[in-house]
Protein backbone atom coordinates (compact mmCIF):
# COMPACT_ATOMS: atom_id res chain seq x y z
CA UNK A 1 0.00 0.00 0.00
CA UNK A 2 1.44 3.38 -1.09
CA UNK A 3 1.44 6.32 1.59
CA UNK A 4 0.59 6.32 5.33
CA UNK A 5 -2.70 5.08 6.92
CA UNK A 6 -5.16 7.77 6.72
CA UNK A 7 -6.27 9.22 9.98
CA UNK A 8 -9.32 11.27 10.72
CA UNK A 9 -9.88 14.22 12.76
CA UNK A 10 -8.84 13.06 16.11
CA UNK A 11 -9.22 9.12 15.38
CA UNK A 12 -6.80 6.25 15.37
CA UNK A 13 -6.10 4.82 11.93
CA UNK A 14 -4.94 1.61 10.77
CA UNK A 15 -4.70 -0.19 6.98
CA UNK A 16 -7.35 -2.74 7.29
CA UNK A 17 -10.13 -3.10 10.03
CA UNK A 18 -11.70 -6.52 10.30
CA UNK A 19 -14.82 -6.67 12.36
CA UNK A 20 -15.37 -9.86 14.31
CA UNK A 21 -12.98 -11.64 15.91
CA UNK A 22 -14.48 -15.35 15.30
CA UNK A 23 -12.33 -18.19 13.46
CA UNK A 24 -13.40 -15.95 10.36
CA UNK A 25 -12.50 -12.25 11.14
CA UNK A 26 -9.18 -13.81 12.77
CA UNK A 27 -8.26 -16.12 9.63
CA UNK A 28 -8.84 -13.00 6.98
CA UNK A 29 -6.04 -10.79 9.68
CA UNK A 30 -3.93 -13.60 9.47
CA UNK A 31 -3.93 -13.97 5.62
CA UNK A 32 -3.85 -10.11 5.00
CA UNK A 33 -0.51 -10.23 6.92
CA UNK A 34 1.36 -13.14 5.98
CA UNK A 35 0.13 -11.56 2.44
CA UNK A 36 1.57 -7.91 3.58
CA UNK A 37 3.69 -7.99 7.08
CA UNK A 38 3.81 -4.45 6.42
CA UNK A 39 0.16 -3.72 6.66
CA UNK A 40 -1.72 -2.02 9.84
CA UNK A 41 -4.24 -4.77 10.38
CA UNK A 42 -7.08 -4.11 13.33
CA UNK A 43 -9.02 -6.45 14.51
CA UNK A 44 -12.64 -5.17 16.67
CA UNK A 45 -14.44 -7.79 18.36
CA UNK A 46 -17.20 -6.66 20.52
CA UNK A 47 -16.90 -9.14 22.95
CA UNK A 48 -14.23 -9.71 25.89
CA UNK A 49 -12.53 -12.58 23.92
CA UNK A 50 -12.16 -14.20 20.54
CA UNK A 51 -14.54 -17.49 19.13
CA UNK A 52 -17.36 -15.72 22.06
CA UNK A 53 -19.95 -17.32 19.28
CA UNK A 54 -20.76 -19.34 16.55
CA UNK A 55 -16.99 -20.24 16.63
CA UNK A 56 -17.30 -21.03 20.10
CA UNK A 57 -20.58 -22.91 20.17
CA UNK A 58 -20.77 -25.30 17.92
CA UNK A 59 -20.38 -28.97 17.38
CA UNK A 60 -16.64 -28.55 16.73
CA UNK A 61 -16.90 -30.98 13.57
CA UNK A 62 -14.59 -30.48 11.05
CA UNK A 63 -16.81 -31.14 7.60
CA UNK A 64 -15.37 -32.86 4.75
CA UNK A 65 -17.71 -31.53 1.47
CA UNK A 66 -20.28 -33.99 1.46
CA UNK A 67 -23.87 -31.78 1.77
CA UNK A 68 -22.98 -28.95 -0.45
CA UNK A 69 -23.89 -28.26 -3.93
CA UNK A 70 -21.35 -29.02 -6.54
CA UNK A 71 -19.82 -25.47 -7.54
CA UNK A 72 -21.06 -23.68 -4.64
CA UNK A 73 -18.40 -21.61 -2.62
CA UNK A 74 -19.31 -24.18 0.09
CA UNK A 75 -18.00 -27.15 -1.78
CA UNK A 76 -15.07 -25.08 -3.54
CA UNK A 77 -14.15 -24.34 -0.05
CA UNK A 78 -14.74 -27.07 2.29
CA UNK A 79 -12.96 -29.84 1.15
CA UNK A 80 -9.42 -27.53 0.76
CA UNK A 81 -10.51 -25.41 4.10
CA UNK A 82 -10.14 -29.30 5.90
CA UNK A 83 -7.36 -30.26 4.36
CA UNK A 84 -5.45 -26.79 5.61
CA UNK A 85 -7.18 -26.66 8.99
CA UNK A 86 -5.95 -29.93 10.10
CA UNK A 87 -2.45 -28.76 9.09
CA UNK A 88 -2.97 -25.37 11.01
CA UNK A 89 -3.77 -27.63 14.29
CA UNK A 90 -0.64 -30.00 14.35
CA UNK A 91 1.72 -27.32 13.62
CA UNK A 92 -0.07 -25.36 16.59
CA UNK A 93 -0.73 -28.40 18.53
CA UNK A 94 -4.78 -28.08 18.38
CA UNK A 95 -6.52 -31.26 19.51
CA UNK A 96 -7.93 -32.47 16.66
CA UNK A 97 -9.01 -35.73 15.38
CA UNK A 98 -10.12 -37.51 12.19
CA UNK A 99 -12.94 -39.77 13.78
CA UNK A 100 -14.51 -40.44 10.73
CA UNK A 101 -18.31 -40.14 10.16
CA UNK A 102 -21.31 -42.30 8.82
CA UNK A 103 -24.46 -40.84 6.89
CA UNK A 104 -27.05 -43.33 7.39
CA UNK A 105 -29.98 -44.40 5.73
CA UNK A 106 -32.38 -45.72 7.32
CA UNK A 107 -35.38 -47.69 4.66
CA UNK A 108 -34.86 -47.72 1.29
CA UNK A 109 -36.95 -44.13 0.64
CA UNK A 110 -33.97 -42.77 2.15
CA UNK A 111 -31.47 -44.02 -0.63
CA UNK A 112 -31.93 -41.55 -3.10
CA UNK A 113 -31.10 -38.76 -0.88
CA UNK A 114 -28.35 -40.42 0.40
CA UNK A 115 -27.34 -41.12 -3.42
CA UNK A 116 -27.63 -37.71 -4.13
CA UNK A 117 -25.05 -37.06 -0.96
CA UNK A 118 -22.82 -39.91 -2.54
CA UNK A 119 -22.95 -37.68 -6.08
CA UNK A 120 -21.90 -34.39 -4.44
CA UNK A 121 -19.37 -35.97 -2.31
CA UNK A 122 -17.38 -37.13 -4.98
CA UNK A 123 -17.90 -34.27 -7.31
CA UNK A 124 -16.39 -32.46 -4.18
CA UNK A 125 -13.57 -34.68 -4.22
CA UNK A 126 -13.81 -35.51 -1.04
CA UNK A 127 -11.43 -37.92 0.02
CA UNK A 128 -11.64 -41.52 1.05
CA UNK A 129 -15.62 -41.44 0.82
CA UNK A 130 -17.35 -44.52 -0.06
CA UNK A 131 -20.56 -46.57 0.27
CA UNK A 132 -21.26 -49.42 2.61
CA UNK A 133 -23.90 -51.78 3.20
CA UNK A 134 -25.38 -52.51 6.53
CA UNK A 135 -22.98 -54.90 7.72
CA UNK A 136 -19.90 -52.52 6.94
CA UNK A 137 -22.07 -49.95 8.82
CA UNK A 138 -21.97 -52.08 11.96
CA UNK A 139 -18.52 -52.58 11.86
CA UNK A 140 -18.07 -48.98 11.52
CA UNK A 141 -20.67 -48.19 14.59
CA UNK A 142 -21.78 -51.61 16.15
CA UNK A 143 -24.79 -49.70 17.41
CA UNK A 144 -26.13 -48.16 14.53
CA UNK A 145 -28.70 -49.65 12.77
CA UNK A 146 -29.59 -48.52 8.58
CA UNK A 147 -29.98 -50.58 5.21
CA UNK A 148 -26.83 -48.32 4.03
CA UNK A 149 -24.35 -45.49 4.46
CA UNK A 150 -21.59 -43.06 3.24
CA UNK A 151 -18.63 -43.25 5.25
CA UNK A 152 -16.29 -40.16 5.17
CA UNK A 153 -12.99 -40.82 7.15
CA UNK A 154 -12.08 -37.93 6.45
CA UNK A 155 -14.67 -35.97 8.46
CA UNK A 156 -13.10 -35.10 12.32
CA UNK A 157 -13.53 -33.45 15.29
CA UNK A 158 -11.22 -30.38 16.46
CA UNK A 159 -11.62 -27.70 19.40
CA UNK A 160 -12.84 -24.60 17.79
CA UNK A 161 -12.03 -22.12 20.12
CA UNK A 162 -8.64 -23.45 20.46
CA UNK A 163 -7.90 -22.68 16.60
CA UNK A 164 -8.86 -19.58 17.05
CA UNK A 165 -6.71 -18.74 20.16
CA UNK A 166 -4.03 -19.94 18.02
CA UNK A 167 -4.93 -17.64 14.99
CA UNK A 168 -5.59 -14.73 17.06
CA UNK A 169 -1.60 -15.17 18.82
CA UNK A 170 -0.03 -15.15 14.88
CA UNK A 171 -2.17 -12.18 13.89
CA UNK A 172 -0.24 -10.42 16.91
CA UNK A 173 3.03 -12.32 16.27
CA UNK A 174 2.58 -10.48 12.86
CA UNK A 175 1.83 -7.66 14.41
CA UNK A 176 -1.87 -7.17 13.92
CA UNK A 177 -3.88 -5.37 16.88
CA UNK A 178 -6.74 -7.39 18.72
CA UNK A 179 -8.95 -4.88 19.78
CA UNK A 180 -11.72 -6.64 22.51
CA UNK A 181 -14.70 -4.98 23.73
CA UNK A 182 -14.90 -2.44 20.75
CA UNK A 183 -18.24 -2.99 19.58
CA UNK A 184 -19.26 -1.39 16.32
CA UNK A 185 -21.53 1.11 16.81
CA UNK A 186 -22.06 3.08 13.88
CA UNK A 187 -19.96 2.95 9.84
CA UNK A 188 -19.47 6.16 7.70
CA UNK A 189 -18.17 4.44 4.27
CA UNK A 190 -16.28 7.71 3.00
CA UNK A 191 -14.40 7.98 -0.71
CA UNK A 192 -11.24 7.32 0.99
CA UNK A 193 -11.79 5.96 4.03
CA UNK A 194 -13.73 3.97 6.49
CA UNK A 195 -14.74 5.86 9.87
CA UNK A 196 -15.63 2.82 12.72
CA UNK A 197 -17.23 4.00 15.73
CA UNK A 198 -16.57 2.05 18.82
CA UNK A 199 -17.00 2.63 22.68
CA UNK A 200 -13.34 3.43 22.77
CA UNK A 201 -13.43 6.46 19.96
CA UNK A 202 -13.54 6.30 16.55
CA UNK A 203 -11.38 4.04 14.04
CA UNK A 204 -10.35 5.23 10.50
CA UNK A 205 -9.00 2.16 7.77
CA UNK A 206 -8.42 2.51 4.03
CA UNK A 207 -10.57 -0.89 4.03
CA UNK A 208 -13.06 -2.75 6.57
CA UNK A 209 -13.91 -6.47 6.17
CA UNK A 210 -17.10 -7.27 8.41
CA UNK A 211 -17.16 -10.81 9.98
CA UNK A 212 -19.63 -10.46 12.47
CA UNK A 213 -21.51 -13.60 12.03
CA UNK A 214 -24.93 -12.90 13.53
CA UNK A 215 -24.66 -8.87 13.58
CA UNK A 216 -23.55 -8.95 10.02
CA UNK A 217 -26.41 -7.68 7.93
CA UNK A 218 -26.80 -5.18 10.35
CA UNK A 219 -23.41 -3.55 9.81
CA UNK A 220 -23.89 -4.06 6.37
CA UNK A 221 -27.25 -1.87 6.13
CA UNK A 222 -25.43 0.66 8.10
CA UNK A 223 -21.86 0.39 5.48
CA UNK A 224 -24.92 1.45 2.53
CA UNK A 225 -25.53 -2.04 1.43
CA UNK A 226 -29.01 -3.99 0.58
CA UNK A 227 -30.90 -5.09 3.50
CA UNK A 228 -31.08 -8.44 1.99
CA UNK A 229 -30.59 -10.65 3.10
CA UNK A 230 -31.52 -10.90 6.52
CA UNK A 231 -30.18 -12.52 9.61
CA UNK A 232 -32.13 -14.69 11.33
CA UNK A 233 -31.12 -16.31 14.37
CA UNK A 234 -31.68 -19.96 14.56
CA UNK A 235 -31.14 -21.42 18.61
CA UNK A 236 -29.55 -25.36 18.58
CA UNK A 237 -30.00 -26.88 21.43
CA UNK A 238 -27.53 -30.42 22.43
CA UNK A 239 -28.35 -33.14 24.56
CA UNK A 240 -25.29 -35.15 26.17
CA UNK A 241 -25.04 -38.66 25.91
CA UNK A 242 -24.43 -39.79 29.93
CA UNK A 243 -20.23 -40.91 30.29
CA UNK A 244 -21.32 -44.63 30.87
CA UNK A 245 -23.32 -44.78 27.81
CA UNK A 246 -20.53 -42.94 24.99
CA UNK A 247 -19.76 -46.55 24.25
CA UNK A 248 -22.97 -46.14 21.87
CA UNK A 249 -21.28 -43.91 19.18
CA UNK A 250 -17.49 -44.48 18.26
CA UNK A 251 -17.08 -41.33 15.52
CA UNK A 252 -19.87 -38.82 14.19
CA UNK A 253 -23.71 -40.62 13.09
CA UNK A 254 -25.53 -37.98 10.90
CA UNK A 255 -29.09 -39.11 9.11
CA UNK A 256 -29.47 -38.51 5.62
CA UNK A 257 -30.60 -34.77 5.50
CA UNK A 258 -33.70 -33.02 4.36
CA UNK A 259 -32.54 -31.40 0.92
CA UNK A 260 -34.84 -28.41 1.20
CA UNK A 261 -32.96 -27.03 4.26
CA UNK A 262 -29.67 -26.19 5.32
CA UNK A 263 -29.68 -27.87 8.70
CA UNK A 264 -28.45 -31.47 9.01
CA UNK A 265 -30.64 -33.12 11.35
CA UNK A 266 -30.66 -35.00 14.93
CA UNK A 267 -27.06 -36.21 14.98
CA UNK A 268 -24.64 -37.95 17.17
CA UNK A 269 -21.48 -36.16 17.54
CA UNK A 270 -18.70 -37.07 19.78
CA UNK A 271 -16.81 -34.04 20.97
CA UNK A 272 -13.25 -33.27 21.19
CA UNK A 273 -13.50 -33.62 25.03
CA UNK A 274 -15.00 -36.85 25.15
CA UNK A 275 -18.62 -35.92 25.05
CA UNK A 276 -21.12 -37.37 22.84
CA UNK A 277 -23.59 -34.97 21.96
CA UNK A 278 -27.23 -35.54 20.50
CA UNK A 279 -28.70 -32.87 18.12
CA UNK A 280 -29.43 -29.77 17.51
CA UNK A 281 -32.85 -28.47 17.59
CA UNK A 282 -33.35 -25.90 14.74
CA UNK A 283 -36.00 -23.23 16.48
CA UNK A 284 -36.05 -19.30 14.96
CA UNK A 285 -34.56 -17.40 18.58
CA UNK A 286 -35.76 -14.18 19.66
CA UNK A 287 -31.96 -13.09 20.17
CA UNK A 288 -28.86 -13.62 18.06
CA UNK A 289 -26.90 -14.35 21.21
CA UNK A 290 -29.94 -17.04 22.39
CA UNK A 291 -27.64 -19.58 24.20
CA UNK A 292 -29.41 -19.85 26.91
CA UNK A 293 -33.67 -20.47 26.63
CA UNK A 294 -35.98 -18.14 26.40
CA UNK A 295 -33.97 -15.12 25.67
CA UNK A 296 -35.22 -12.72 24.12
CA UNK A 297 -33.75 -9.00 22.68
CA UNK A 298 -36.77 -6.98 21.55
CA UNK A 299 -34.44 -5.71 18.66
CA UNK A 300 -33.40 -9.01 16.94
CA UNK A 301 -37.20 -10.47 17.27
CA UNK A 302 -38.40 -7.44 15.78
CA UNK A 303 -36.02 -7.46 12.84
CA UNK A 304 -36.83 -11.30 13.03
CA UNK A 305 -40.97 -10.91 12.62
CA UNK A 306 -40.53 -7.48 10.18
CA UNK A 307 -38.49 -9.53 7.92
CA UNK A 308 -41.18 -10.59 4.76
CA UNK A 309 -38.60 -13.58 4.08
CA UNK A 310 -39.39 -14.82 8.07
CA UNK A 311 -43.81 -15.33 7.34
CA UNK A 312 -42.96 -16.87 3.62
CA UNK A 313 -40.26 -19.61 4.95
CA UNK A 314 -42.84 -19.93 7.95
CA UNK A 315 -45.80 -20.98 5.27
CA UNK A 316 -43.47 -23.15 3.69
CA UNK A 317 -41.70 -24.70 6.34
CA UNK A 318 -44.66 -24.80 8.93
CA UNK A 319 -44.89 -28.82 9.73
CA UNK A 320 -40.89 -28.85 10.15
CA UNK A 321 -41.34 -25.87 12.70
CA UNK A 322 -43.75 -28.20 14.49
CA UNK A 323 -41.56 -31.00 14.88
CA UNK A 324 -38.47 -28.69 16.48
CA UNK A 325 -41.11 -27.38 18.85
CA UNK A 326 -41.61 -31.07 19.47
CA UNK A 327 -37.97 -31.58 20.10
CA UNK A 328 -37.45 -28.70 22.49
CA UNK A 329 -40.42 -29.36 24.47
CA UNK A 330 -40.12 -33.22 24.92
CA UNK A 331 -36.61 -34.97 25.61
CA UNK A 332 -38.36 -38.28 24.24
CA UNK A 333 -38.88 -36.89 21.00
CA UNK A 334 -35.48 -35.57 20.87
CA UNK A 335 -34.10 -38.87 21.54
CA UNK A 336 -37.07 -41.03 19.60
CA UNK A 337 -35.64 -38.82 16.76
CA UNK A 338 -31.92 -39.75 16.78
CA UNK A 339 -32.95 -43.47 17.86
CA UNK A 340 -33.84 -43.89 13.84
CA UNK A 341 -30.41 -45.14 13.67
CA UNK A 342 -29.10 -45.62 16.85
CA UNK A 343 -32.05 -47.96 18.23
CA UNK A 344 -29.82 -48.61 21.95
CA UNK A 345 -29.95 -44.93 22.73
CA UNK A 346 -32.83 -44.33 25.56
CA UNK A 347 -34.19 -41.02 27.21
CA UNK A 348 -32.72 -41.65 30.57
CA UNK A 349 -29.16 -42.08 28.42
CA UNK A 350 -29.03 -38.15 28.09
CA UNK A 351 -28.52 -35.08 30.37
CA UNK A 352 -28.86 -31.57 29.16
CA UNK A 353 -26.27 -30.17 27.01
CA UNK A 354 -24.62 -26.93 25.29
CA UNK A 355 -26.43 -24.94 22.78
CA UNK A 356 -25.31 -22.75 19.90
CA UNK A 357 -26.90 -20.19 17.81
CA UNK A 358 -26.99 -20.21 13.90
CA UNK A 359 -26.60 -16.60 12.25
CA UNK A 360 -28.54 -18.06 8.99
CA UNK A 361 -28.86 -15.89 6.12
CA UNK A 362 -32.80 -15.64 4.83
CA UNK A 363 -33.53 -14.02 1.84
CA UNK A 364 -36.83 -11.87 1.37
CA UNK A 365 -38.49 -14.46 -0.64
CA UNK A 366 -38.28 -16.61 2.00
CA UNK A 367 -35.29 -18.81 0.83
CA UNK A 368 -33.23 -20.18 3.26
CA UNK A 369 -29.07 -19.26 2.03
CA UNK A 370 -27.46 -22.07 1.51
CA UNK A 371 -23.79 -21.04 0.46
CA UNK A 372 -21.64 -18.59 1.81
CA UNK A 373 -22.37 -14.63 0.55
CA UNK A 374 -19.76 -11.77 0.62
CA UNK A 375 -20.63 -8.44 -0.57
CA UNK A 376 -18.65 -4.86 -1.27
CA UNK A 377 -20.17 -2.03 -0.30
CA UNK A 378 -17.89 1.03 -1.36
CA UNK A 379 -14.90 0.42 0.66
CA UNK A 380 -16.38 -2.12 2.72
CA UNK A 381 -16.40 -5.85 2.40
CA UNK A 382 -19.39 -7.80 4.22
CA UNK A 383 -19.50 -11.57 4.64
CA UNK A 384 -22.91 -11.89 4.73
CA UNK A 385 -23.47 -15.42 5.29
CA UNK A 386 -20.88 -17.78 6.86
CA UNK A 387 -22.75 -20.65 8.82
CA UNK A 388 -21.23 -24.39 8.99
CA UNK A 389 -19.14 -25.28 7.48
CA UNK A 390 -17.53 -21.75 7.35
CA UNK A 391 -15.02 -23.01 10.26
CA UNK A 392 -13.79 -25.88 8.75
CA UNK A 393 -13.42 -23.58 5.75
CA UNK A 394 -12.03 -20.43 7.58
CA UNK A 395 -8.39 -20.53 6.03
CA UNK A 396 -9.66 -21.04 2.79
CA UNK A 397 -12.56 -18.88 2.95
CA UNK A 398 -10.02 -15.58 4.15
CA UNK A 399 -7.96 -16.18 1.30
CA UNK A 400 -10.62 -15.54 -1.39
CA UNK A 401 -11.45 -12.95 1.29
CA UNK A 402 -8.22 -11.47 0.81
CA UNK A 403 -8.01 -12.19 -2.93
CA UNK A 404 -11.53 -9.64 -3.17
CA UNK A 405 -9.53 -6.74 -1.34
CA UNK A 406 -5.85 -7.35 -1.75
CA UNK A 407 -5.91 -5.17 -5.31
CA UNK A 408 -7.59 -2.07 -3.08
CA UNK A 409 -4.67 -2.05 -0.63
Amino acid sequence: MGGAPVRGDGGAATDVAVVGAGILGLAVARELLVRRPDLRVTVLEREDRVGAHQTGHNSGVVHAGIYYAPGSLKANLCVEGARELYAFCERHAVPVERCGKVIVATSAAELPGLDELERRGRLNRVPELRRVDRDALRELEPHAEGVAGLHSPATGIVDFPAVARALAAEVAGAGGTIALGREVLGVADRPHEVLLRTPAGELVARQAIFCAGAWSDRLAVAAGAEPDPRIVPFRGAYLRLRPDRRHLVRGLIYPVPDPALPFLGVHLTRHIDGDVLVGPTALMAGARDAYRAGRVRPADLGSTLAWPGTWRMARRFWRTGLAEMGYAASRRAFVRAAQRYVPDLRAEDVLPGPSGVRAQALARDGRLVDDFVISHAGRTLHVRNAPSPAATSSLALARRIADRVQSEL
